[in-house]
């Protein structure tokens, strides 16, 4: 039995009400329908429907399967148009989600090569340093920098940058350059979410240093003009180094002490069907920022 066809019949027979309304629909035998269902309610175990000889009704059971089988067999539909037209007639929403700093740094600048190659596409691009639920927030496609633990996610690596601890030449001149880890504790470092220990490496292999300071703050935008402006230390990602950030005031220190590498990730649900334009963009992306980070 085509076990596509099971699926097609059994979400046929909830939307026209019955199984002769969904035969005349498909172009089938009532038997052939019935049979269809029966297959597949063997194969899953389950009752699909209640039936009776004035009406055919879900089964909660049934219902739940319609509800998860329903949006997959559209994208199926909507995968088999794509795949029929050519690269520019590739068309709809994207929904992409990138750390505010590195977007507009390394992304932004990217955008308009992208929607050159793909002018019908229809890009969502949102800049937020929160992490994004993204079955939640309906995200398509997520670009970060940190490491990634999430088991409903699909995680490529894509490039690769490193934490740096930076200040500016103007605040060690007033208050000298850390020559060990330790010394942060007598400098004002600047808080980045929640990053109230910054980890180092030494002899004896990594170890933590709590720091403090008068500015802290959810977005690395704000870190980085405290750093820029001589208010404090930072601890960032190299990445974050460009544009107007890489400035010749700005100096890294305690560079022998680094060893907290920073992968840049592209992340897509692992239970979503991925389209055509949605691989096209990661596809755009994946080699982009190979190339720029």
């Amino acid at each position: 039995m085509d076990r596509f066809y099971e699926l097609t019949a059994f979400i046929t027979v909830v939307e026209a009400g019955g199984f002769s309304a969904a035969a005349r629909r498909l172009g089938d035998s009532q038997s052939g329908i019935s049979k269809s269902i029966g297959a597949l309610e063997t194969r899953l175990g389950v009752l699909l429907f209640n039936r009776s000889t004035r009406s055919v009704t879900l089964t909660d059971q049934g219902r739940k399967y319609y509800d998860r089988i329903k949006p997959l067999l559209e994208e199926i539909d909507k995968a088999d148009g794509e795949l029929t037209s050519s690269a520019v007639e590739i068309s709809g929403l994207v929904r992409v989600a990138t750390p505010s700093t590195f977007g507009r740094l390394h992304v932004l600048p990217l955008i308009p090569q992208l929607l050159s190659l793909y002018p019908k596409i229809k890009l969502d691009l949102r800049l937020s340093d929160s992490i994004e639920d993204l079955l939640a927030d309906g995200i398509d496609l997520a670009i970060r920098v940190s490491s990634v633990h999430d088991p409903d996610a699909v995680v490529k690596r894509v490039a690769g940058t490193s934490l740096v601890c930076a200040g500016s030449r103007s605040y060690f001149d007033l208050h000298g350059i850390p020559a060990v880890p330790e010394d942060l504790v007598n400098h004002n470092c600047l808080i980045y979410g929640e990053m109230t220990n910054w980890t180092f490496l030494g002899s004896k292999g990594k170890f933590d240093v709590p720091v403090s300071g008068n500015l802290s703050s959810n977005a690395m935008d704000t870190i980085l003009s405290g750093v820029l402006g001589g208010v404090g230390i930072g601890m960032f990602s190299r990445a974050s180094l460009r544009g107007e950030f890489q400035h010749p005031d700005i100096i890294t220190v305690l560079d022998q002490f680094m060893d907290e590498p920073r992968d840049v990730s592209l992340i897509w649900p692992k239970r979503k069907f991925v389209s055509t334009r949605v691989r096209r963009v990661t596809d755009f992306f994946a080699t982009m920022l190979a190339q720029c980070v």
